[in-house]
């Protein structure tokens, strides 16, 4: 009988290896240290991750989870309430980690795979509602909804690695604003 996983375990093996990249980067990540941070034996993380790359991109799936979208029929409020959550979400994880996490990917092929197929669902319900806000006259039609995606996620990033500059609530209604334009009076 295969006995099923315990989520608090996976979720303390989560903690420590966010803890254990913010302190040490992604090429010092050590499956030891994580094993002991754990408080579990190292079998149990190769069980469930069989390569530090595969741990880590469970962690950055954990970190994605934090965001949730449900698309609604207003695509303006969904929209704004995703970028809204993004922000929070960067803002809530040490910089050093994000900045690690995306140093990995650029690096090492099968987290950068990985890191992309993860995303790629949530890239497409995105877009799917840029294309709907196109639909009833939100966004101009001439405008790939794709590249739209990517100016309202792009500038968090660069914010947060780049600039330094606070990710609040305000900055991510203006993003919105600043690329749907602002929101007719009904």
């Amino acid at each position: 009988m295969i006995r099923p996983r315990n989520a608090e375990v996976g979720s303390r093996v989560l903690a420590a290896a966010a803890a254990e990249i913010e302190a040490r980067g992604y090429e010092g990540l050590s499956m030891d240290r994580v094993a002991e941070q754990a408080g579990v034996a190292k079998t149990t993380i190769y069980r469930r991750w069989p390569s530090k790359a595969e741990l880590v991109v469970a962690l950055i799936g954990h970190l994605r989870s934090d965001v949730p979208f449900e698309p609604t029929d207003d695509p303006r409020r969904d929209l704004t309430d995703l970028v809204t959550a993004i922000a929070a979400n960067l803002t809530a994880t040490p910089t050093s980690l994000i900045a690690d996490l995306a140093a990995a990917a650029a690096r090492e092929p099968r987290v950068g795979e990985s890191v992309r197929a993860l995303w790629a669902d949530r890239h497409r319900a995105v877009t799917a509602v840029v294309a709907e806000a196109q639909r009833v006259g939100v966004v101009l039609h001439d405008v790939q909804p794709a590249v739209l995606v990517d100016q309202l996620v792009g500038p968090l990033y660069y914010r947060l690695l780049v600039t330094g500059e606070p990710l609040t609530p305000d900055y991510a209604r203006s993003l919105v604003r600043s690329v749907l334009g602002p929101e007719e009076s009904r």
